[in-house]
């Protein structure tokens, strides 16, 4: 399935804003052709917290995100998860490497294949518990 860059940034705008779980949301997009652009974005939820994410993708044939990090925080700024595909964690020998999340700190870091921002978006309603 062919896809353009301008139809796969609506989808994610229409995703959180059709959900019930989301406060306020702000997403800029920066295309780079037809088929390849950077959004990144600052979502509120219900109670507080707060989604920060940005993805470089390339939608021709498959969504390929070439980077991608969602970043999950309480209201009070704590960590509660990060997913994200920098190569900064080798030495760990994961077998998702480059990709891994942060699971309730820095520091903890695990496998972790990668998600789509409709998971995890998904699975901050978990935890919100709707």
């Amino acid at each position: 399935m062919i896809l353009l860059i301008k139809d796969y940034f609506q989808e994610i705008q229409l995703s959180f804003e059709s959900s019930l779980i989301v406060n306020s949301l702000k997403i800029e997009t920066d295309k780079r052709g037809m088929y390849e652009g950077f959004i990144r974005g600052k979502i509120s939820f219900k109670n507080n917290s707060l989604l920060h994410f940005r993805e470089f993708v390339h939608v021709e044939i498959l969504v390929d995100r070439k980077m991608y990090s969602y970043q999950y925080m309480s209201s009070d700024n704590n960590l509660i998860f990060r997913y994200d595909n920098t190569e900064h964690h080798r030495k760990l020998n994961l077998a998702t490497f480059p990709h891994h999340k942060h699971d309730g700190s820095e520091e903890n870091v695990v496998q972790s294949d990668a998600p789509f921002l409709a998971e995890v978006l998904e699975e901050i309603r978990k935890i919100l518990g709707y």
